[in-house]
């Protein structure tokens, strides 16, 4: 069987032109924002966004699929520092706050990707960034900073409840208060 050809260099280029200039027109205009539009924001002719990516929901999920990816790539980086002597809690706020930041550019395509159906294709992104979670979480427990309690669906709840729609101000203000919340040193409840 013939191995397949890699991309030429001018279609990777292309290819992620229009990645970033869907990313932004779609965060700025909204899921309506036109195909045209998008090329011309990339600087590509709309033939060459279409050959690309057939249809919207192509192109959505793409830019999905790519976000997914960036936080995977986040996560192992988070672990290999945790693993290399850096603290489990620090590390797994900190990457609490970028996936957050990332997340308000990236509400309005997660608006459009549920609008339109579209769907990642390989969910070995999701894969690679729940296991570099789930061994931050372990590490952090082992060193007696992250309660017993915590879970990798924990931190993904804390991620569907972050507050996007608000300021950085009050985003970093919820990442602050939130936090606590995971050590394993917790206050007792109040007396009631």
């Amino acid at each position: 069987m013939p191995q397949a050809r890699a991309p030429r260099a001018d279609a990777v280029r292309n290819r992620k032109k229009i990645l970033a200039a869907a990313g932004e027109q779609i965060a700025t205009h909204g899921p309506e924002v036109g195909m045209d539009e998008i090329a011309a924001a990339a600087g590509v002719a709309v033939g060459t966004l279409y050959r690309h990516f057939p249809t919207k929901t192509d192109l959505i999920a793409a830019v999905v699929a790519e976000h997914v990816s960036r936080v995977a790539d986040d996560a192992e980086a988070t672990y290999a520092r945790v693993a290399a002597g850096a603290g489990a809690l620090d590390e797994l706020s900190a990457f609490l706050g970028r996936v957050i930041e990332a997340s308000v550019s990236d509400r309005g395509v997660k608006t459009a990707a549920r609008t339109l159906g579209a769907q990642p294709g390989d969910p070995s992104d999701e894969d690679r960034a729940g296991a570099a979670v789930e061994a931050v979480i372990k590490a952090g427990q082992a060193a007696g900073e992250i309660h017993p309690d915590v879970t990798v669906d924990d931190i993904y709840l804390l991620f569907a409840t972050a507050p996007v729609d608000l300021p950085a101000p009050a985003r970093a203000r919820w990442l602050t208060l939130v936090v606590p919340g995971l050590t394993s040193a917790r206050p007792a409840p109040a007396a009631g």
